[in-house]
C-alpha cells in the first residue's frame, strides 16, 4: 500500500492534469485526501486541477465554437442531457458555467452547448477562469479539510 501511495506521490500532479482537463472531481478531492496524508501539497494540486480544468472547458468551447457541423454529429446521441443542460443555461445564464463543474454528466456539455450558441468567447474564458479557481478550491480544500477531520476522529 505504501508503495502506491509513493507512486502516487511522485505522478499525482501528472494525473490530477490529465483527469483535472476533462473533469476532474473525484482526482482532485483524492489529491487533497493525500494532501491531508502529507503525500501532496494541497495548494499546488489546486492550482494544477484548476488550470487544467480551465484549458479543458476552453478547449471544448473553442473546438465547438469552431467546429460546430462535426460536433453536432456527435451531440445527437446526448439529446436528453442537452434538453437539460438547455434549461440549465436558460435558468441560471453566466451562473451555468459555474454550475456545471459540480454536475456530473453535464460538465462537458455546458461548455460545448455554449460553444455551439452564440456566447463571447472572451466572456467565456473569464467566466471559466474564476468558476475553475472556485471549484478548485471547493472540491481541494473540502477534501483536504474533511479527510484530516475524519482522521482526527478515527485517531
Amino acid at each position: 500500500m505504501e508503495e502506491i501511495l509513493n507512486n502516487l506521490a511522485l505522478y499525482g500532479y501528472i494525473i490530477l492534469a490529465a483527469y483535472s482537463f476533462g473533469g476532474g472531481m473525484v482526482a482532485l478531492a483524492g489529491a487533497g485526501i493525500l494532501s491531508a496524508l502529507g503525500k501532496m501539497d494541497i495548494t499546488t494540486s489546486i492550482v494544477v486541477a484548476s488550470l487544467a480544468n480551465f484549458l479543458g472547458d476552453t478547449v471544448l468551447f473553442w473546438l465547438a465554437q469552431t467546429n460546430k457541423k462535426e460536433v453536432l454529429k456527435y451531440m445527437r446521441k446526448h439529446r436528453r442531457k442537452i434538453a437539460w443542460t438547455n434549461l440549465l443555461m436558460r435558468r441560471y445564464g453566466w451562473m451555468s458555467v459555474f454550475l456545471q463543474k459540480y454536475i456530473y454528466g453535464v460538465k462537458t456539455l455546458v461548455p460545448i452547448i455554449m460553444g455551439l450558441s452564440r456566447f463571447d468567447l472572451k466572456k467565456f474564458i473569464v467566466l471559466n477562469f474564476f468558476a475553475s479557481i472556485v471549484w478548485g478550491l471547493v472540491v481541494g480544500l473540502g477534501s483536504y479539510y474533511f479527510s484530516a477531520a475524519v482522521r482526527a476522529w478515527f485517531s
